[in-house]
């Protein structure tokens, strides 16, 4: 009798270590999105269920398709730059590193800020986002699918890729992005910077939707 309250006893223990680890599982699974649902607080769930993840993918790409982004994810080894997205000056390429080649860094004439005298524009650590992140020519849903993938957005985890988008430096320089060589001021994102770190966050928030 002992012996097989032991046992009954050892499955009791089994079961609820059991249950221990799949509720760890399930909290770690929703814990990305769960936490910009805090974040995204003007959002209740009745509108993330009724296509506001998607109303927000479409704002967020209304900035990534624009050129501010699209110049610097181009699918070649050439940076593209102006309005029109045409390839950079001098020749430059995008090197082993997407910095540049000798004699033609990007740090050699891009600084840590705007220069409006030369019009050359600047921002920390400038350079071409990786080949394997390249935006040039995809559909929002192709774009959608490349931030997410591990392979080709950094190995970023959702929450990592949130931060990159809304705080990284370089990508906030699209609203502010000085004047070009003719003097004029450079073209900024059609969306507003804070409605874009909302969206960016409302769509994590949303379960990072891709709609068709």
């Amino acid at each position: 009798m002992k012996e097989l309250g032991g046992t009954k006893k050892r499955k009791v223990q089994l079961c609820l270590g059991l249950i221990i680890v799949f509720a760890g599982i399930a909290f770690l699974t929703n814990s990305a999105s769960g936490h910009y649902q805090d974040q995204a607080n003007t959002l209740d769930s009745s509108q993330l269920e009724n296509g506001h993840g998607e109303v927000a993918f479409r704002k967020m790409m209304e900035v990534l398709t624009h050129n501010r982004c699209i110049n610097c994810h181009p699918s070649g080894d050439r940076p593209l730059q102006g309005e029109d997205s045409h390839e950079h000056y001098f020749s430059v390429q995008r090197g082993p590193d997407n910095h540049g080649v000798a004699a033609l860094r990007c740090e050699s004439c891009h600084q840590e800020e705007n220069n409006n005298y030369s019009g050359v524009p600047g921002a920390p650590h400038w350079g071409l986002a990786p080949k394997e992140m390249a935006w040039e020519g995809l559909s929002e849903q192709e774009i959608g699918a490349v931030i997410l993938n591990p392979v080709t957005n950094g190995n970023r985890s959702l929450e990592e890729l949130v931060r990159h988008m809304t705080e990284d430096s370089l990508v906030l320089w699209a609203w502010d992005p000085g004047v070009g060589v003719d003097g004029q001021p450079r073209e900024k994102p059609p969306v507003m910077k804070e409605e874009f770190i909302a969206a960016v966050k409302e769509w994590a928030a949303a379960g990072a939707p891709i709609p068709d």
